[in-house]
C-alpha cells in the first residue's frame, strides 16, 4: 500500500511534468544584425591642394583608426587653418624634393602628402621634427590598420615637408586644414558603408 507522502510526492512530479510538457515553446530571441556604420562617400581619388604657407614648423605626425577611414595629423603648432597649404596626391613612385632620390614606401598605393610648412625652424636650421629621409616616421605603428601600410619622411626643403603614406590601394581620401594641424583621411573602402 503507498504511503500518502508517496502519493502527494507522485502527483506533484507528474503534476511538474505535464506543466512543462504542456508549456508553449518560446523562441530564443533573435540575435541583432551588425550594425552597419554610414561612412562619409564622394571624397574622391584625385589630387587635392591648398595655396598657402607658413613659418610656423613641423613639430609631429601622427595616425589614429575609425571607422571608416584611417587618419594621419601633421601637427604644425601656431599656424592658422589659412596658412596651411598642401598638395596631397598619388604617386607612382616617391621622389624626395632637391636630390631626386627614389624613397621606397610599402602598400599597394603611394599618397604624396606636401606640407608647405619646414620641419626645421627658419631661423637656426635645427630640426623641429625628428624624422630621417627615408626612414619610418618616428613613433608610428600602422599595425592594425586596415588601409594604412607604411609612412616615410621624405624631408623638408625650402619651407616645404615631404612625406609618403602608403596605402591598400588608390582609395578615396580627403584632407581637412585646422588651426594647428593638417589632417588626410584616407577612406577603407569606396562605398559609403562600412
Amino acid at each position: 500500500m503507498l504511503q500518502p507522502r508517496t502519493i502527494c510526492a507522485t502527483v506533484v512530479l507528474l503534476g511538474a511534468t505535464l506543466v512543462t510538457a504542456a508549456a508553449p515553446a518560446v523562441a530564443a530571441p533573435a540575435t541583432a544584425t551588425a550594425a552597419t556604420t554610414a561612412c562619409p562617400s564622394g571624397w574622391g581619388s584625385g589630387g587635392k591642394s591648398a595655396t598657402a604657407a607658413t613659418t610656423a614648423s613641423v613639430k609631429d605626425v601622427r595616425t589614429g583608426r575609425h571607422d571608416c577611414y584611417d587618419r594621419m595629423v601633421v601637427d604644425v603648432p601656431g599656424a592658422a587653418r589659412a596658412d596651411l597649404g598642401y598638395a596631397v596626391r598619388y604617386v607612382d613612385r616617391l621622389y624626395q624634393d632637391g636630390s631626386g632620390r627614389h624613397i621606397p614606401v610599402a602598400g599597394g598605393a603611394v599618397l604624396e602628402v606636401r606640407v608647405t610648412a619646414p620641419a626645421y625652424d627658419p631661423e637656426t636650421g635645427a630640426a623641429t621634427y625628428p624624422a630621417r629621409a627615408g626612414a619610418a616616421l618616428p613613433g608610428v605603428d600602422l599595425t592594425g590598420y586596415r588601409t594604412f601600410r607604411d609612412a616615410r619622411f621624405a624631408g623638408s626643403f625650402e619651407g616645404e615637408t615631404q612625406l609618403g603614406l602608403g596605402v591598400r590601394g588608390r582609395l578615396p581620401f580627403r584632407v581637412l586644414q585646422l588651426d594647428g594641424r593638417l589632417v588626410i583621411d584616407v577612406a577603407h573602402t569606396w562605398t559609403a558603408a562600412r
